[in-house]
């Protein structure tokens, strides 16, 4: 491996702090390629064992182009997204030799641009069957669910099967959180995490779910750890996409749910979810955005069809439990509203009983293949933010991967640029300079999160990004006429975000990079838009910007390698003065590199150094300083 951890910081081979600046490759990645699985397009799922991701993100053809363009807009690291569903869609231990030839080869490609690459085994709320991606969709028969009657029971909502172009409020933007708390998401992640503690009886193939699904997504992973393990830019796995909870640690009835003034769409408790899942009606609340909060505006009856999930021959695993049980009259009734909260008598807390177990256990299965895997880990985002203290075991060789977004402006896809929320103490934010002010506390959270309960370790903000269908899309319509401002707010958005990371010297990955990307479908998932690349804006094949929307905001100047440890980063775009200051070692054989993106210096720059010997590479952007003396050493460009 070209890289190592050492306490808060990555070391390349030659002793030198490596700052890694990238994207999310990518958000098509989600959904097949073969068929079409982009979420716009209608479907019942049928052929969910026949599908192929061989060309996610893009064909080894095109490689090369997206490769070139990211190296060219400075960027050194990709998350790599893939799906459990890529390798073992067919059935259980049926794995896609043909998907993980492919993924050789093209993380070999990878390879020759040194792009330092984290292996993404992505999810959102459970798989593409429940409104998001992941798990292979036989898993659900596996429990004895019927996903055809998802939909119509209210089990999970699909963008495939809601979307109504004539009527836009079928399906919103974010729509596919609302699953989080439906039955089909609740139920399989309980399962998964859960399985030995709250469904003891729920057995697959003689073993507990839990066992089942977590040997199987561990060994898929192992299939992918054992094909990549020698290429040395590979420096590890992420534990699974922002991993969630199920409903475990919550009331059946859904009292104490703090988070359910947060929830948009509708609030379905435990019990809410479990019996519509059973074919029950229920009143269920909904929720929506109001000036600066969220309301609830009514309330709906659902599955007023009383449709069942669970499969002929199968028992509702929560009623067999003794979760809920009928009265006297045939009505449904909680019978054990604490089921989730306690075994034995203790009260079970999720990261410490549940989740360090499965990390310990993920963390060995991938270093049985990959005995040197950095393992990048991703905790709850608001309680790392707030500095809430959970107990985690934390393996060895690890890095604190934190997940981050100014949640207004994605949330409403309106740039707040000078009003915002403060998602810590629930309040608005007013001012230009206040909103940047919380930006850079909010990441400073995080950072000292890493070093008193993460125990100094590396610090990557993982994923953030940029809704760019802002406005109803302002920015397409304008881009045909006048190219050059129709990025404007973007850009300054962008800036922001940037300037805090920057503020923090944080490692970044933006999400997303979608080659894909058109301005009508977005990332070709659930309306999704935040790709930094869009085909619509292709207009010049000839130039490797072309495609690029904002590249101002993001394409920067920035640190790639440091003799000595990096102290101070600033970049004055306006003014297009870069700052950077570290405190040299000059034992340190090799020389500190700054990319300076020719995007904001087109006339070229002056460079100021403290002590040391400059040295311009004109062609790949880079600057080249080599010390001869220890201590504090600044960097001051300022453009022509």
């Amino acid at each position: 491996m070209t890289l190592r951890v050492k306490n808060e910081h990555f070391i390349d081979d030659k002793g030198r702090t490596v700052l890694l600046r990238g994207v999310n490759l990518g958000g098509s990645s989600k959904v097949p390629c073969t068929p079409d699985g982009a979420t716009h397009i209608k479907t019942d799922f049928s052929d969910h064992r026949n599908v192929s991701f061989i060309g996610r993100p893009f064909p080894l053809k095109d490689a090369d182009e997206h490769f070139s363009r990211l190296k060219h807009w400075g960027f050194n690291c990709l998350r790599f997204l893939i799906t459990w569903e890529a390798v073992e869609h067919s059935g259980p231990k049926k794995y896609d030799k043909e998907y993980l030839d492919y993924l050789e080869e093209i993380l070999n490609i990878a390879e020759n641009y040194k792009f330092y690459t984290i292996i993404d085994s992505h999810q959102d709320v459970w798989s593409r069957i429940t409104g998001g991606d992941g798990a292979p969709s036989w898993t659900f028969e596996k429990v004895g669910l019927d996903y055809t009657k998802f939909e119509s029971s209210e089990a999970a909502v699909t963008m495939q099967l809601r979307y109504d172009p004539n009527d836009l409020t079928k399906y919103l933007p974010m729509h596919w959180t609302g699953n989080t708390y439906r039955f089909a998401n609740g139920t399989m992640w309980t399962l998964f995490f859960g399985g030995k503690y709250f469904a003891p009886s729920c057995l697959i193939d003689g073993k507990n779910a839990q066992d089942f699904f977590q040997d199987h997504f561990f060994d898929a992973m192992k299939q992918v750890a054992s094909r990549i393990k020698d290429n040395p830019y590979i420096l590890g796995f992420d534990i699974l996409n922002e991993p969630p909870e199920g409903w475990i640690g919550k009331y059946v009835d859904g009292s104490e749910w703090e988070g359910k003034s947060e929830v948009l769409g509708y609030t379905f408790t435990p019990i809410d979810a479990i019996l519509t899942g059973a074919g029950y009606t229920r009143t269920i609340g909904y929720q929506e955005v109001k000036r600066f909060g969220i309301k609830e505006t009514r309330k709906d009856e659902l599955n007023q069809g009383k449709i069942s999930c669970w499969l002929e021959g199968f028992e509702d695993v929560w009623k067999k439990e003794g979760l809920w049980g009928l009265d006297e009259v045939g009505n449904p009734k909680i019978l054990k509203n604490e089921y989730f909260l306690y075994r034995n008598g203790d009260k079970i807390d999720f990261y410490r009983d549940i989740f360090s177990p499965f990390l310990k256990a993920y963390t060995e299965a991938i270093r049985t293949v990959f005995s040197n895997a950095i393992i990048f880990l991703t905790g709850p985002m608001e309680s790392i933010m707030k500095g809430e203290a959970f107990e985690l075991e934390i393996p060895l060789n690890s890095v604190h991967a934190a997940h981050w977004y100014d949640v207004a402006t994605t949330g409403t896809k309106k740039a707040m640029l000078k009003a915002n929320y403060n998602l810590i103490t629930g309040s608005p934010v007013i001012g230009k300079k206040n909103v940047k002010q919380m930006f850079i506390s909010q990441l400073e959270n995080i950072k000292d999160y890493s070093n008193s309960f993460f125990k100094g370790i590396p610090t990557i903000i993982e994923e953030f990004g940029l809704p760019f269908d802002l406005n109803n899309k302002e920015a397409y319509k304008k881009f045909k006429t006048e190219p050059n401002e129709a990025w404007e707010t973007h850009i300054k958005a962008l800036n922001n975000y940037y300037n805090a990371i920057d503020a923090n010297l944080l490692h970044a990955l933006q999400w997303n990079y979608t080659p894909d990307n058109s301005n009508e479908w977005g990332d070709l998932w659930n309306l999704e838009d935040l790709s930094i690349f869009s085909i619509d804006q292709k207009i010049n094949p000839n130039d490797i910007n072309s495609g690029g929307r904002a590249i101002k905001g993001f394409c920067r100047p920035h640190f790639i390698r440091c003799t000595g440890v990096p102290k101070k980063m600033d970049f004055q775009m306006k003014e297009g003065f870069f700052y950077f200051e570290f405190e040299g070692d000059a034992s340190i054989n090799s020389s500190t590199v700054i990319y300076i993106p020719k995007i904001h210096y087109p006339n070229g720059y002056t460079i100021n150094v403290s002590e040391g010997e400059i040295q311009k590479d004109e062609k790949n952007q880079l600057v080249s300083i080599v010390i001869k003396e220890n201590g504090i050493h600044t960097v001051k460009i300022r453009k022509i």
